[in-house]
């Protein structure tokens, strides 16, 4: 398998979320995990290899907020690059040639709108972050948890430039139907803009349940010729004693996929609160069991 394999018409299992999965193995919430890259390596590559033991086929990197922008709250800009370089070591290492890896960029937490940060900013962060992703070896760079269509833009044409397959992802959860994102964008504007600006895949993540990414879904596929990547998560948290606890099972999030693979999903996976056992579920459902040998690097992409 490589990227130019998943295409419109298949379906690829991806993996399940490690935010969650770093704060069962310590971490605080609000922690700067992506340090882990650099001080706890042993954990990063110990959640990455739990997906690839249980079937996914496409691995991210533990680099979502290791942009320069997010790290200097936590007096890190200086080691991003060492940080997203190692990032994607740690996952290439933990697949071993068993999937794919994905080098994931998350938003910078800072807002165009109000003028917390400019245009200019953001394409100097992005391209820095993207520029040591794909030294290392990444087969895509996945820019995700987006809510911005302007800094979506923005990061977008900075990943396009390491000549990388991009796929860019956004958060429908706001809104009277929970349809679009919090400024207002909907699946729609956001399909037909990336697919204009030469993104190779587009698609939507976190904020909400798997059964309400069918129509988001649907409506992405309805709207680009692109590969549609989804992976929503293990329902809406409830706050339990002080932590954020998810009460969507594996079998129950894996009931829906074959919904959403009607719906046109072409990467499915899971966000926020789903686990390798999520993972587990969705790779032993008969329309998703797949070969799992040898996989291509982006080099060989044609």
């Amino acid at each position: 398998m490589r990227f130019s394999a998943c295409v419109r018409g298949t379906t690829t299992v991806c993996d399940g979320a490690w935010g969650t999965e770093f704060q069962k193995l310590g971490a605080a919430l609000g922690a700067c995990t992506d340090e882990w890259n650099l001080t706890k390596p042993e954990l990063v590559e110990q959640v990455a290899r739990s997906y690839i033991e249980v079937g996914s086929q496409i691995i991210l990197t533990n680099t979502f907020r290791a942009n320069s922008i997010s790290l200097k709250q936590y007096g890190l800009e200086e080691r991003c690059a060492e940080i997203n370089r190692t990032g994607v070591r740690h996952s290439l290492k933990a697949a071993g040639g068993a999937a794919l890896v994905f080098a994931t960029i998350g938003p910078s937490g800072k807002l165009l709108l109000t003028k917390e940060v400019t245009a200019a900013q953001l394409k100097d962060s992005f391209s820095q972050q993207a520029k040591a992703l794909a030294s290392e070896g990444a087969d895509a760079i996945l820019i995700e948890t987006m809510t911005d269509l302007a800094e979506a833009r923005i990061a977008a044409a900075a990943a396009l430039e390491t000549g990388l397959p991009v796929i860019v992802s956004f958060v429908f959860d706001s809104g009277k139907n929970r349809d679009r994102t919090i400024m207002g964008l909907t699946p729609e504007q956001a399909a037909t803009t990336m697919t204009s600006d030469g993104v190779h895949a587009i698609g939507a993540n976190c904020g909400n349940g798997i059964r309400d990414f069918v129509s988001v879904c649907q409506r992405l596929a309805a709207a680009t010729n692109r590969p549609i990547w989804i992976k929503p998560n293990a329902g809406l948290p409830e706050m339990v004693g002080g932590a954020a606890q998810y009460k969507t099972t594996p079998a129950e999030f894996a009931e829906s996929v074959p919904a959403l693979v009607e719906a046109g999903a072409t990467f499915i996976g899971g966000c926020c609160g789903t686990t390798p056992d999520f993972i587990r579920e969705i790779a032993q459902l008969p329309a998703l069991k797949k070969s799992r040998g040898k996989v291509a690097s982006s080099k060989e992409i044609s």
